[in-house]
């Protein structure tokens, strides 16, 4: 979790992630400004749709303070969409490809819907584009 010192621009570094299942991932607040959440869309959270994979358990690290760091293991395979409950609408989102393609009980991304705001579902990065690179948007400026 990033923000410019003045505090206008915040987002996730990286905001693209590709993991093994069964990884870990921590969430660091790096942002000496801002206290941020990382909150898995899921019904279970704020009743917003679901944009992780079906076997998947829901997460929110709850407001975390400049150094504060939450963890999340994700043991499905699939993609994992996931918000900054305060600066979702300033298109701080992020996603993590556990997995390929193909392994079993593999679920895609969600499509666009009325839940997500079109400029946050545009901030996503492709899934294809973190299977290449493995990481996207390490200084996202």
């Amino acid at each position: 979790m990033r923000g410019t010192a003045r505090g206008e621009r915040i987002w996730f570094s990286p905001h693209g992630l590709a993991v093994a299942p069964g990884t870990t991932v921590r969430f660091v607040n790096e942002d000496a400004g801002n206290s941020h959440t990382a909150t898995a869309y899921h019904p279970d959270n704020y009743d917003r749709a679901r944009r992780i994979p079906s076997a998947a358990a829901s997460w929110d690290s709850g407001f975390l303070m400049p150094g504060e760091s939450f963890e999340v293991t994700l043991d499905a395979p699939g993609v994992y969409d996931y918000y900054c409950i305060p600066h979702e609408m300033a298109a701080m989102v992020g996603r993590i490809v556990v997995g390929r393609p193909g392994d079993p009980g593999w679920e895609g991304p969600a499509p666009a819907s009325e839940d997500i705001a079109p400029e946050a579902f545009a901030a996503l990065p492709e899934v294809g584009d973190i299977l290449v690179s493995g990481r996207i948007g390490e200084d996202k400026p």
